[in-house]
């Protein structure tokens, strides 16, 4: 994670490897032509030159364009590069899309500089909200995917803002560095290899991280989960040689405002078990863990940032394969709390460990519960990249969307519709825990509803399309994970703060 800072200093006498200047696109300067955004207060000389390299290339300034120029006239850095951010109004406060295109741009242009060791980036503007913008751009797009869990040397080792340096904006650069840091940790927990990563190591690398801050652990072995009736995550890991565990985070700091569960869905490989998957499906099924890294990234964030919001994050780890120890279609399990479910595809597993979990989440009677899951090939078939949001509590959901709207995250709300019910029927159990064809987006959702403790909000976020990048990077998204939810949910918390 990149060390990142802000400072008033002028950006020509800035010391770096590289400077980056944002550019807005042609449509919003009315001639055709991009043009360098405000805020640079750059020499005349500098100026003129970079509006004739502009104009000359035909730059359009279009969100993710970045263009690296060697030799720029009176500027210190060694590498100037121009970072397209879309149409940036000047003479208005940013809303929340033109704040995304601030950091895409941003994250395309610093992850572009991975082998450079000091960057520096000039806030486009004055206000809080663009430095904040710049500064989670920057810090998400200086990531760099690690080797098998070695340290990356691609990666940029600071980057400084250059902009007005008062308490708001530090604050803002604080934040930013610490969900930066959340992220990181988030995508390399799904980048890693499932070989690596098992139940076990996940558990073993919260143990690790956790140490020198507030944050607690507690963890259920296999043991524990038999004895405390979570036959959901019993069942779905029994099969693997690597056993199943349940870790809790804990983040409780003193008088808190509000208290939240979140729930991760933390298979850290998925072969669909006796319902195999093909081959092919399963090259991306590492990272069906993301839910509930991405919980314990938000967790650790909240606690970096000391915010006065008790959270426990529950995740839900197993390994679902196939043998002869595997559960089978057919068979009926008990879950936390008593009810018993009948399983019918093996390769739905991932509502069995996140029901024990919702479950054991409500003994608690949080004030609020939001599970985060790489849950349904329905939600990426509906939603591509945009992840779906459903609930048992409309304002609570609303709540979760503007969130995530605020931060950056793509979310859509969806329904739980009551007809749908029915196909959750069991001649053998309690519940079946999976519908027909129709809808397995949202008998999904229904499903985990059925494990929600009385009167407690409830939100199920299924971002199986944009947890996982397995095409060329983009914006401040690079290949593999992508770290989506952590800034969701620690908006979240932020609401209530």
């Amino acid at each position: 994670m990149a060390n990142l800072t802000i400072s008033n200093r002028s950006a020509a006498d800035t010391a770096a490897d590289a400077l980056v200047l944002a550019i807005v696109a042609a449509d919003q300067t009315g001639d055709g032509t991009a043009a360098l955004a405000p805020g640079h207060d750059l020499p005349r000389k500098t100026v003129s030159h970079l509006t004739s390299v502009i104009a000359d290339l035909e730059l359009a300034g279009k969100v993710g364009e970045v263009t690296s120029l060697a030799a720029v006239p009176d500027v210190s850095a060694r590498l100037v590069v121009l970072a397209g951010i879309g149409e940036l109004k000047t003479d208005s406060t940013p809303d929340a899309t033109a704040l995304e295109d601030v950091r895409k741009g941003v994250g395309a242009a610093v992850r572009s500089l991975g082998k450079k060791q000091q960057v520096a980036v000039v806030v486009p503007g004055t206000s809080v909200e663009l430095v904040s913008a710049v500064a989670d751009g920057a810090a998400l797009g200086a990531y760099a995917v690690s080797k098998a869990g070695a340290t990356s040397t691609d990666a940029v080792e600071s980057v400084t803002l250059v902009g007005p340096a008062d308490s708001a904006s530090r604050k803002a650069v604080k934040r930013a560095a610490a969900i930066g840091e959340a992220v990181a940790y988030t995508r390399d927990l799904v980048n890693l290899p499932p070989n690596l990563l098992y139940p076990e190591t996940f558990v073993d690398s919260l143990a690790e991280r956790i140490k020198g801050t507030k944050v607690k652990l507690k963890s259920y072995d296999m043991k524990a989960l038999r004895a405390g009736g979570f036959g959901g995550t019993v069942g779905v890991g029994q099969g693997s040689v690597n056993d199943p565990r349940i870790a809790v985070l804990s983040y409780a700091p003193s008088r808190p405002k509000a208290s939240i569960a979140f729930v991760g869905k933390g298979i850290t490989f998925d072969s669909g078990g006796l319902c195999i998957k093909p081959a092919n499906g399963m090259l991306t099924m590492k990272c069906d863990m993301a839910g509930a890294a991405a919980v314990a990234g938000a967790v650790l964030a909240i606690a970096e940032l000391g915010l006065p919001i008790a959270v426990t994050g529950y995740l839900g780890l197993a390994e679902n394969m196939p043998s002869a120890t595997a559960q089978r279609p057919s068979d009926v399990v008990t879950m936390r709390g008593g009810k018993t479910v009948e399983v019918l595809n093996t390769d739905a597993e991932g509502r069995m460990v996140l029901g024990d979990c919702i479950a054991l989440a409500s003994e608690s009677t949080p004030d609020a519960i939001v599970d985060v899951a790489t849950l349904t090939g329905a939600q990426v078939v509906a939603l591509a990249n945009t992840a779906a949001v459903m609930g048992n509590d409309d304002a609570f959901r609303t709540r979760v969307l503007e969130a995530a709207s605020t931060v950056g995250e793509a979310m859509w709300p969806m329904p739980l519709p009551k007809e749908l019910r029915p196909t959750l029927e069991s001649i053998n159990a309690d519940i079946a825990h999976k519908g027909g064809a129709e809808g397995g987006m949202l008998t999904a959702g229904i499903f985990l509803s059925e494990f929600v403790g009385k009167g407690i909000p409830w939100s199920h976020l299924d971002i199986a399309g944009p947890a996982f990048n397995d095409k060329a990077p983009t914006g401040y998204w690079p290949k593999g994970g992508t770290g989506f939810g952590v800034r969701t949910l620690v908006g979240l918390a932020e609401s209530y703060a």
